[in-house]
Formats: structure tokens, sequence, C-alpha cells
């Protein structure tokens, strides 16, 4: 096996923090997810997760670092020991992780060294996180591990998979594989703690006299209604449809409603509204020193299942509501 440091591309005087970096951003590189069927990158694939084994623990890199150990992470021999030849020899030349396996197998049993964890960054959907999934990943090790994702799952979670990093050596215990979880956002979503808000577009007559609409949510499609008089920023709480807490509990899915005007006006429309502008005129905007005329109306009814509104105009719920 080569230089765990040059494998890796680092200085001998490397921080943890590089040679973290470097061996991840090798990892993605000649990931065989990335390059199947390519059987150099699978090659290096091996060696990078080997030597980040090695420089990722701490004493492992002490007695590499003063000679003490290979770079398989086998003791050197002694001076005297008998080394390997002839057909021994060859193979290892041809495969140094056989050497590397067999030595960890038959090391002195006084020496017992913990494997060192393995990183991994797995990325899934929107939709995979919040109603949980099964994903299969190859680790650096050379392993396929079945990773059960729980609904409710946040982009940055860690997963440990215990003894499923590398071996260890001397008897000792394997390492974990620590699978960090990355969520591609979602168009609509957002996540705000465990609920979800999206907005949800309505039209001027939906506004102003109430319906019932159809809403998106990460269990499917429910029927909401939208009160009489509703404003953009109004918010509708759908009670129980956010992303899974602690036991049963999940958070709440919070539509804000968008009133949103027809793309081309209706000749109609617009000598309507200045008719009735002229006889009903209002203020939104506050003058200086003056209040504006908008009232925020008081909180409804707390929200139920089927999308009553939670609060005509509040940007979040009130504190007597959550």
């Amino acid at each position: 096996m080569k230089d765990p440091y040059s494998v890796l591309g680092l200085r001998r005087g490397a921080s943890p923090e590089e040679i973290k970096a470097s061996y991840r951003r090798l990892a993605r590189e000649l990931h065989p997810d990335r390059r199947p069927g390519d059987a150099r990158a699978e090659e290096k694939f091996k060696h990078i997760g080997a030597a980040y084994a090695l420089l990722s623990d701490s004493e492992k890199r002490k007695r590499y670092d003063r000679g003490e150990i290979d770079p398989s992470g086998a003791a050197r021999a002694r001076r005297g020991a008998s080394s390997p030849s002839g057909a021994a020899a060859a193979s290892e030349r041809r495969n140094p992780f056989d050497r590397f396996f067999r030595e960890r197998a038959t090391h002195d049993a006084g020496i017992k060294i913990n494997g060192a964890n393995v990183d991994y960054t797995l990325k899934i959907e929107f939709i995979e996180a919040a109603r949980g999934v099964v994903k299969h990943v190859s680790m650096a090790n050379g392993k396929r591990l079945k990773v059960s994702i729980p609904s409710g799952t946040h982009a940055g979670q860690v997963l440990r998979l215990r003894g499923q990093g590398m071996p260890g050596l001397g008897g000792g215990a394997g390492g974990d594989a620590l699978v960090e979880i990355a969520v591609e956002p979602h168009p609509v979503f957002r996540i705000d703690g465990n609920d979800i808000r999206a907005e949800l577009p309505v039209t001027l007559a939906e506004a102003v006299l109430g319906g019932r609409a159809e809403v998106e949510t990460i269990d499917g499609p429910v029927v909401v209604t939208i009160p009489e008089g509703a404003n953009t920023g109004t918010i509708l709480r759908l009670k129980g449809r956010g992303l899974a807490k602690s036991g049963d509990k999940r958070g709440d899915h919070y539509a804000v409603l968008k009133v949103v005007l027809p793309s081309q006006l209706d000749p109609e429309l617009v000598e309507f509204v200045r008719a009735w502008s002229a006889r009903h005129p209002y203020k939104v905007r506050a003058d200086a020193g003056e209040p504006a005329d908008a009232v925020v109306r008081a909180p409804a009814k707390p929200a139920s299942s089927d999308g009553a509104p939670f609060g005509a105009t509040h940007a979040s719920p009130p504190d007597d509501e959550t």
C-alpha cells in the first residue's frame, strides 16, 4: 500500500479537519455509485478508505509516523524477522489488501486498537426524509449497507451504524459508519422545526367569499375551508400533518394564503373596483404619524384538521394557539 498521506494528497502535518475534508472530497469523486463499472476508480476508492482509516485514528497515526506500523496498519517486522518471499510476496505486490487483512488476524494479541469510523453523506429527497425510507449505500471500506431512515429526519442529522466502519486491530472493536443525511429542498414545502409551511394561492373570489381548496401535504392532498374575507398572509393550520416528533406526535402543516389576481384583468372587474374604491376608500399604509385603516383581526377559533383559520393575518402562530 502507498503512503496514506500521498493517497489523500496531504502533507505529513495535516490537521484532522484537513484529513477529513480531503477524504470526503476524494470519496465523492471516486464513489462506485458515481462511477459504476470503473474498476480503477473502485480500487482507488478502497485505498482512500484504508488511508483515512489509519490517519483518522490518532493512535494509529502516531504509530505510523514513528515507523511502528506500515500503511496497511500492520506492525513493521523487527530486525531479523523473516519477510514474505516467493508466491506470498508476489501476491502482496498484486493486492496489498491481502497482507492488510492477514496481518490484522495474526497481529500481536497484546495490542488492541479499535477500528476507525467511516463517514458518508447520503442525499435523499424531501418527501423521503419526511415519510421515512430505506436506502443502500456503498461505504469506503467496500461494504454495502442497508440504511433505514426514520420519518421526520432533518438535514444534517447523522445516523450511526455501529460496527460497520473499519475493522479493528488485534481483536479491537470495529468502527462505526456515520451517515450524514442531506435533504434536497422541496419546491413548495418549507421546514420550521417539526412544522411545514407552504403557500396556498387563492383567487380573489375565494379570498372575498370564502370557499374550499385542496392543499398538498406530505401525506397527500387535504381539502381545507377558506374563510370569508381571507387575505394574503392568512394562515390555515392542519393539525398533525407536519413532520414526526418524538413518540407518535407530529408537527403541523401551515397553509399560508396568497391572493392571486387574474393574469389578464377583465375590464368589468377593473371598472367595478374603480367604482367601489371611489365609494369606499381605505388605507393600508400609514402616513407619518397616522395609523392605517386596515385592522388585524383577532384569531379565529382553534384550528382543526379541516383547515379552519388559525389567525387572519398573523405571520406566525400566536402564543395561545401553539
